[in-house]
């Protein structure tokens, strides 16, 4: 009965709390005058404890938690406001479980307590145990953006970066046109995704998920078939299935397809994968890397190494002709043949200025080898003045 005589004496401050804006809103002194008894015993808790206690009293814009022997929590303003539409649903009796946000309330000797905060640390924890089970989640994609995709995983926002997608959801779009990318990933936005958690980042509160190593489970983590595996070293035939900024896929089985980076297509200057092969084309690659069933293939490995020709043609001390091909603040890269490139490096030169009025991408230059390490594949040349 005692619950019904305060419903019924705090009444007219229902509709305001109800309409107040999202803010800290104290307690009013009504309310506090039919608080219970509490007890000051804090303490074995402290802030950012999870904890369990029945409820003692329901007002229209506070709770009261009985938290004895260590006193009594209180769920008011904004943390109510956040919570009302669960809290209205809940009664003198109930257990429910909070967060301990302050032990110092500013509406009295209360310890300040958050359903939210609770409701988010539990999920945060159910993330970081499911990343280490790999435990398997669909996800539906709700936005993409030229990084990737984002879904809905427990209320929170994850990220599926696009190299993480499966090779069939991968945007192979041909050439190096983001926003191209972004249209083909777009395409994905409705479909369900099986998923696992691969990153947990609570202080940046980001959850980054990857489909290809969900791609071999199903939604409850069930495996759901077996799948090749090729081991390191292997060399394979499969046809070029997508062609990207970064590199070329290739599809030797029809469960493995993988990735021919554009550093791993050919000994010389790759500016462009398009210019090396195309759609369709059937090549051989050795398997250089596998991230759990993510492989990484070489095109070059299978190629001669020019540096095993070159340790008996160069020396230090010799001149030799280059063609600049590219500037970085460390200076510039010059090819003395395909496959043999080395620095000039930004002390030869006064500033970069200096070097950019005295070399030009794509010419020929005069240089002496200064280093030369054809095992390390090193190589630092001097411009001849």
């Amino acid at each position: 009965m005692i619950f019904e005589f305060l419903k019924t004496k705090i009444q007219g401050t229902t509709q305001e709390v109800e309409d107040t804006p999202m803010m800290d809103t104290p307690v009013t002194k009504q309310d506090e005058a039919y608080s219970p008894q509490i007890k000051k015993d804090f303490s074995s808790i402290s802030v950012g404890d999870t904890i369990e206690a029945p409820v003692t009293v329901v007002l229209p814009s506070a709770v009261y938690v009985d938290l004895s022997p260590r006193g009594t929590g209180i769920i008011h303003g904004r943390e109510f406001l956040i919570a009302k539409d669960v809290l209205r649903k809940i009664h003198p009796g109930d257990s429910i479980v909070a967060k301990i946000i302050s032990l110092e309330s500013i509406v009295g000797n209360y310890i300040d307590l958050s359903l939210k905060e609770a409701r988010t640390a539990r999920i945060w924890a159910e993330a970081e145990d499911a990343m280490k089970q790999g435990t398997t989640f669909e996800v539906t994609v709700l936005q993409a953006n030229r990084g990737g995709c984002v879904a809905e995983w427990n209320g929170l926002r994850v990220f599926i970066p696009a190299s993480h997608l499966r090779e069939d959801h991968y945007p192979k779009v041909g050439h190096a046109d983001k926003d191209a990318i972004q249209l083909e990933l777009k395409k994905l936005i409705g479909e369900k995704l099986s998923t696992v958690i691969t990153s947990v980042n609570i202080a940046e509160s980001k959850i980054i998920m990857s489909e290809r190593k969900g791609k071999e489970q199903g939604p409850l983590g069930e495996s759901t078939g077996p799948v090749t595996s090729l081991p390191i070293g292997t060399i394979v035939e499969g046809t070029i299935t997508g062609i990207v900024d970064f590199g070329v896929f290739v599809k030797v089985n029809p469960s493995v397809e993988g990735l021919v980076h554009i550093s791993e297509i050919n000994w010389g200057l790759v500016d462009n994968p398009n210019n090396f092969c195309k759609m369709g084309d059937v090549v051989s690659v050795k398997v250089v890397g596998n991230d759990n069933g993510k492989y990484s293939f070489s095109m070059k490995a299978l190629q001669k190494n020019p540096w095993d020709a070159a340790k008996d043609k160069y020396k230090p001390g010799q001149e030799v002709s280059g063609v600049v091909f590219k500037f970085s603040p460390h200076g510039a890269f010059a090819a003395i043949e395909v496959g043999i490139s080395g620095l000039v490096h930004i002390s030869n030169f006064t500033d970069e200025k200096d070097m950019h009025s005295k070399l030009s991408i794509g010419k020929s230059h005069l240089f002496t080898i200064s280093n030369f390490e054809p095992k390390e594949q090193k190589l630092t040349l001097i411009l001849r003045q």
